[in-house]
């Protein structure tokens, strides 16, 4: 018998955590929250929505894990305060592991992680609490993600690596091995880091820019 689940979020990444949980999962999702300034319809992927001020009284924590759907908005910031508040209600935090992800670190994988398809997490490495890995990723042997990071799709984490909290690492950046990276870093898009970087840094990719000549005066191949 699967485990009922509750899910804070009712947008695009509660619908997925909808669709990972019931698909590829021990949990049965069973209903979502949300703040009650948010609440505007009592329905979503065709179950119900309750006020979170409220959500102990229909969905008891004895009775029901909790799951944190929200992305890097704030930094982090925001996914991380529901995250504890969820505790702070006497919640068990599950974690999503996708069953085609390649997780060879013996399980270290902290509360509320979402780790999706074809993300690599080889020996040694050790996951936070509320870390996202979207799909994609490498993560290489004896590195530490802190908690409450979100890695965006295809990014390359590389051996001996140490993540501080609430970083964001967007799509195709690659880190260096045995850097350190403070918290609430922001590597962008298509960054390459190769050194350690200070907490609160923002490091950004070179934007291609376009070309002088029209596409039309390209020769064709």
């Amino acid at each position: 018998m699967k485990k009922p689940l509750v899910i804070f979020g009712a947008g695009d990444i509660g619908q997925l955590a909808h669709y990972y949980f019931s698909s590829d999962s021990e949990y049965e999702v069973a209903a979502f929250t949300v703040d009650a300034s948010h609440l505007k319809d009592t329905k979503f992927c065709g179950l119900p929505v309750v006020a979170f001020e409220t959500v102990t009284e229909h969905y008891p924590p004895a009775a029901y894990d909790f799951f944190v759907a929200l992305s890097y908005a704030q930094l982090n910031a925001l996914r991380k305060a529901k995250y504890l508040a969820a505790k702070a209600q006497g919640y068990r935090l599950a974690s999503f592991v996708s069953s085609q992800a390649s997780v060879l670190n013996g399980g270290c994988i902290g509360e509320n992680c979402f780790i999706l398809e074809d993300n690599t997490l080889q020996p040694f490495v050790s996951i936070g609490d509320n870390v996202t890995l979207w799909s994609g990723n490498h993560i290489g042997h004896h590195s530490r993600i802190g908690s409450h990071c979100f890695i965006a799709s295809h990014a390359v984490i590389s051996g001996g690596v140490e993540l501080g909290e609430q970083c964001f690492i967007g799509v195709n950046a690659t880190l260096r091995d045995h850097i350190r990276i403070g918290e609430r870093c922001v590597i962008g898009a298509g960054a390459l880091l190769l050194a350690d970087a200070a907490p609160d840094g923002v490091y950004l990719g070179t934007a291609t820019e376009r070309a002088k000549v029209p596409s039309t005066r390209l020769r064709r191949i």
